[in-house]
This record gives structure tokens, sequence and C-alpha cells, in this order.
């Protein structure tokens, strides 16, 4: 299939009901509607594995209702599109896999179905194309991207490809070698963004789900700051404009983003800390508000998620917010389908906390309300089956 035809395809799938106006300019889902939330965590501090939270569709508040074990660090997931899969990395240094896990859609249970080596050490990160045909995996140490084909029933082949990534960065402590943080798919489905840590590059590679396979795009790869360390990639409901958050910079990279070639082009660069802040930080994750009007970004060290106002038109940003998580190093967080609440996964202090988010300005409250989970990593949302 060729790019201009997966395009196409991606925006009349775009295109789809129950839709309301919101203040970014953008249209999405205002439905609630119970959900569940999916925690991956780190094993070595007393987590279980992968734990199910259950979602108040008014309330917001989450409540455990299930705790699946037998895989290590199974840290990072990615919940298929329209099967109850969800895939987690076993993020270790010899024993890493990929494993497909089968989700009972009204109990929240999850159980393995299988899993296929990750051919890297330490998979990190994990994201299936929105037509649920591939799976990519960032293997972190190895500095190297792998790719699955997904079979009917949610399961995955051996991989179908493994790229390794080569070169270094200016900082000999992290960036000695290539370092793969994330893996992106941008929302046509044809472009998987790389983001490496240890060559400050956006690696940019055209994906055909069919047969899960990748080649280098043209351009291969956009560039960020040297030593600022990209880390991972979130796009804006539009599609004109990706975001990266850089883990050693402590910034926000905002790039116009090319749908039809793929291509990204930097238009502005904001720090995510406060000015006089003197100690030590590092950014871990970023996320878009649905509505397209705000951007978020967290903190570890810090210990906070920056906000910014997000221009629909010029995709710029504005810096009006520098929340505390109510913990300590939120590794993640992750914003509710309809907008209303976010949730700081605090990894050390081990507790998820909710926030409201003002749909007028996107500030963030905190509610009161959290919920103790050891050594939370990713946080993903999965509707409640309804009978």
């Amino acid at each position: 299939m060729t790019r201009l035809a997966q395009v196409v395809i991606a925006v009349l799938a775009f295109a789809a009901p129950s839709i309301a106006q919101n203040p970014g300019g953008q249209t999405t889902d205002m439905t609630a509607e119970p959900m569940f939330v999916l925690v991956g965590t780190y094993t070595g501090t007393g987590s279980e594995g992968v734990y199910t939270l259950r979602m108040d569709p008014e309330t917001g508040v989450l409540e455990p209702v299930a705790a699946m074990g037998g895989i290590t660090n199974p840290s990072f997931l990615a919940v298929h599109p329209s099967l109850s899969t969800v895939y987690a990395v076993q993020e270790t240094g010899e024993d890493n896999a990929v494993f497909a896990l089968a989700l009972d859609g009204k109990t929240g249970a999850l159980s393995i179905i299988g899993s296929q080596a990750a051919h890297g050490a330490h998979p990190c990160h994990v994201m299936v194309d929105p037509s649920g045909s591939a799976v990519v995996v960032a293997n972190y140490s190895a500095g190297s991207v792998a790719a699955f084909a997904v079979e009917e029933d949610g399961s995955l082949r051996p991989a179908s490809q493994v790229i390794q990534h080569t070169g270094s960065g200016p900082n000999a402590g992290r960036q000695e070698g290539p370092h793969a943080h994330s893996v992106t798919i941008d929302p046509t489905g044809s472009t998987v963004l790389a983001a490496d840590l240890g060559i400050d590059r956006i690696m940019l590679y055209d994906l055909n789900p069919g047969d899960a396979m990748l080649s280098p795009a043209e351009p291969a790869y956009a560039k960020v700051s040297p030593g600022a360390g990209p880390r991972h990639v979130a796009f804006h409901p539009s599609g004109r404009f990706c975001y990266v958050v850089t883990e050693l910079a402590n910034t926000v990279v905002g790039f116009a983003y090319d749908s039809a070639s793929g291509s990204l082009d930097p238009i502005q660069t904001v720090s995510t800390l406060p000015q006089d802040w003197q100690g030590q930080s590092s950014c871990a994750d970023i996320h878009v508000h649905p509505s397209g009007a705000f951007l978020y970004a967290s903190n570890r060290g810090h210990d906070s998620i920056a906000c910014y106002r997000l221009d629909p038109e010029t995709g710029l940003l504005t810096l009006f917010e520098i929340e505390p998580t109510g913990g300590k190093t939120p590794r993640n967080f992750g914003i509710e389908p309809t907008g209303r609440y976010l949730y700081a996964a605090n990894q050390e202090s081990g507790n998820i906390v909710q926030f409201s988010i003002d749909a007028s300005s996107g500030e963030l409250t905190p509610t009161g309300q959290q919920i103790e989970i050891p050594a939370p990593v990713c946080l993903v949302f999965v509707p409640v089956a309804q009978d």
C-alpha cells in the first residue's frame, strides 16, 4: 500500500460519529463511560506485575480490580485497537520479550497468550499500529527497534525485523551509544518515529503493517539539540504537529509534521522547569490533551507536570503552570479519553494521583484522590465491555 493510500484511509477512519467541539478547535468523543486503567510496573519493588483499575465514569476515582503476575518488569503497555488484547514489554537485560495478553472486557482480568523475544536488552516501549496488524518495540539498552506481525487471535509472530541504531552523543554517561526510548506511530499508521536518547535523533521509518516491515523514510531522521536526549513523542489530534520531550535537556521540542512525507520541521523549543530551578531533574512523559488545546510533560526530580497552552493553528506552546504531582518521580501520566482527568504515576513513591483538568484553561487541580500501586510506570485506558 502506498503512503498516500494509507493517509487517505486513516483520514476516513478518523471521521467517526458521536463527536463534540472543544476549545482546541478539534473534535473528540466526549461520552463518559466506565474505563479500565491498566498499570505497567517494575516488579522489583513488591509489585505483582500488571494491575487493572476501574475508573468511575463520573468522578474518575480509581479502584483496584485485578492484578496479573508472570512477567518481570512489564513496564510499558499498548492496547490493540479492535481486539481484547494488550501488549506488554518485559524490560530485562537478557530475558527481554514482548507479551500478548488477553483482557476480559467485563472483569478486567488479564491472562498471558504468549510472547516473543524482543531481540534487544531492556525493551522499554511498545505500540500497535492503527490497523492492529503490527506491533513495534523500542529496546533501550540495545538501541534497536523490532517489529512483529499480529495474528488473528492477537498473538504475535516472531519478529519480522530488527533495526539496529548506531552512533553516540556528547553526554558520555548517558549517550555512549544508541538508546531507543520510544516508538510512536503517526495517526495515519504510515510512519514510525523512534526517539533515540543516545544519538539525539528521531529516527523515521515507513511502516508496511501487512508484513510488519520497516524501511528508512526520506528524510531518515530529525535532530534535536546535541545532548538533549529525546525520550517520548506525542501527536496533536490534527496530525499537523508532534512534540518530543527531551530527558536530558528538560525541554519540549515542537515540530510541524507532514503526513504525506513523514518529515519533521522544528518550530519551537520550550523548557519544562521553572527558570530559577537549580536541582537535578529529567523529563519522562508527554501527552497532548484530547481537545488539542493543551500539552503536558512530566519532570522527575522537580516532580511536577509542566502545562502548556497549545495554539492549534501554529502549533506553538505557552507555559502557564507547573503543578506538583503529589509524589516522587512521575515516570508516566495518563489523560483519560474525555479529557476531564489526568493521573500522575509516581514511580518512587508508589502512588497514582488524580487531577481534574479545567476544560477552558487546562489548569490541573488535585482532587484529593490517589491510589497506591508499587512502582507504576505506564497507564493505558480501555473501555469496560458493555452487555
